[in-house]
């Protein structure tokens, strides 16, 4: 399995006066905008960070999932969410050869955790044997920063704070994730069953 980001986030959609207010930065000056450039660095960290941990893509963005198996032949779930839009299903053979699945295939079961494909009859288009299944699909919140929920906006704001506060601490263990972004975001995380339990 393989997800790949098609579309980034633009540099006009990220919250960056948001953040200088968060950080009590002055403003007013002529050099209002010199650290721009290094703010908009923590804050794209800290939002792939906080979707990392939680499987939700905060802004709008195009991906691409190719698959060499369906888990379900009747529904797959999805690897991020919300999803607003499957804009495509292609089967790919072998050679590299691709050919589009009819619209009228499948169907998007949207869900807050766990978004699926579904199959409209039995089950879903047979994957080409040693080929794969690509799935174009639209992502994310919404387009503009006030669409995505409030809790995940504070937590962007104060881990892209941690990383601008400790920039040079070098002795930080890998993964650090404050206390209190945690706590914002736990209820975001997706449970995922396995055998004997759940993690």
């Amino acid at each position: 399995m393989m997800l790949i980001e098609e579309t980034t986030v633009a540099d006009a959609v990220l919250p960056v006066d948001a953040f200088k207010a968060h950080l009590r930065q002055g403003t007013g000056f002529g050099e209002d905008t010199l650290q721009d450039e290094v703010l908009r660095s923590f804050l794209r960290a800290s939002i792939a960070a906080v979707e990392a941990r939680t499987g939700k893509v905060l802004l709008e963005r195009d991906f691409s999932w190719t698959l060499t198996i369906w888990r379900d032949a009747t529904a797959q779930v999805l690897p991020v969410a919300p999803v607003k839009a499957i804009t495509s299903v292609e089967m790919v053979a072998r050679d590299g050869a691709r050919t589009a699945v009819a619209n009228d295939a499948f169907w998007l079961e949207q869900d807050q955790q766990r978004p699926r494909v579904r199959a409209t009859g039995t089950c879903l288009p047979r994957v080409p044997h040693n080929g794969s299944v690509v799935l174009t699909f639209l992502a994310g919140y919404g387009a503009a920063w006030d669409d995505v929920p409030a809790d995940l906006r504070q937590a962007v704001l104060l881990l892209a704070s941690h990383y601008y506060e400790f920039r040079n601490e070098t002795s930080l263990s890998d993964g650090c994730m404050p206390f209190g972004v945690a706590s914002l975001i736990e209820r975001y995380k997706v449970m995922r069953i396995w055998f004997g339990g759940t993690a």
